[in-house]
């Protein structure tokens, strides 16, 4: 209940500062226009196409031995086939490492905001740096209490996230994509660990409900275990496979959420 009252109060400060702050972002594409009882769509004469990813490594493509981008580079070249894609610019904002604290004050940097401004559809990866941040402070006693007393002030980060995100761009399709356990590379039998990041990613994929321009990608079956070859040699970043899939969920998830709809019709597949 708590984190539903953050994430709803932090979008409401979003609602009014989009009235009074940075003007509304207009699409580029052709306005719907009338010929009889046929519209044509925006989607009808293709455009540039701007992805900014932000966050973590998995955003960066840390691990991506094909060196193509890791996801986004991949979702770039899918996005080619799009209805309304004429051609897709990349702004990778992502760093490895980056947990929520350090990417709200990422994103509080004017450059950054005005970045994020030019951005048609926004990828973020977050939390699992802030996640191992509580792993390695209790390597050698793992508890969920931890775990679960840092959902709270992640949640309030991931609020000003939201916030600073729409501030700069009340209108880009934003993608939050979930966490996943590394851990089960380990062992595959069911842990504590896997409830607490089922917890985190519930906190993801409300974030991504109360935004109403958002769609939250699951991806924690794409990595249990490694049966699948889906990780890096370190055994935590995905590998080339491993993005190779992140990219087919998102684009599957895009398709579950209406992504006409939610990118106000301005891309469609």
């Amino acid at each position: 209940m708590k984190r539903w009252i953050v994430l709803i109060a932090a979008m409401a400060v979003v609602l009014s500062g989009c009235t009074s702050g940075a003007p509304k972002k207009q699409f580029t594409g052709i306005p719907a226009s009338g010929f009889g009882d046929y519209e044509v769509p925006r989607t009808f004469v293709p455009r540039i196409v701007t992805l900014v990813g932000l966050g973590d490594s998995l955003t960066q493509g840390v691990g991506d031995e094909r060196k193509k981008g890791g996801y986004p580079g991949r979702l770039a070249t899918e996005m080619d086939d799009w209805k309304g894609v004429k051609e897709v610019r990349i702004e990778n904002l992502a760093k490895r490492g980056r947990r929520s604290d350090q990417l709200v004050a990422q994103l509080k940097r004017d450059d950054i905001q005005e970045e994020v401004g030019k951005a048609d559809l926004i990828t973020l990866t977050i939390g699992g740096n802030d996640v191992m941040k509580v792993v390695k402070s209790n390597l050698f006693d793992l508890q969920p209490e931890p775990f679960r007393k840092e959902i709270q002030p992640f949640t309030e980060r991931l609020a000003s996230t939201l916030f600073l995100i729409r501030k700069a761009n009340p209108d880009a399709l934003l993608v939050i994509i979930g966490l996943y356990n590394p851990l089960t590379v380990v062992t595959e039998e069911a842990s504590e660990m896997d409830d607490i990041i089922r917890e985190w990613n519930g906190v993801l994929e409300d974030a991504a409900s109360a935004d109403g321009r958002a769609c939250f990608v699951p991806v924690d079956d794409l990595f249990i275990s490694n049966a699948n070859l889906v990780y890096h040699t370190d055994f935590f970043h995905p590998n080339a496979r491993g993005y190779e899939r992140m990219t087919d969920r998102i684009e599957e998830s895009l398709a579950a959420c209406g992504l006409n709809e939610l990118s106000g019709g301005e891309l469609n597949f």
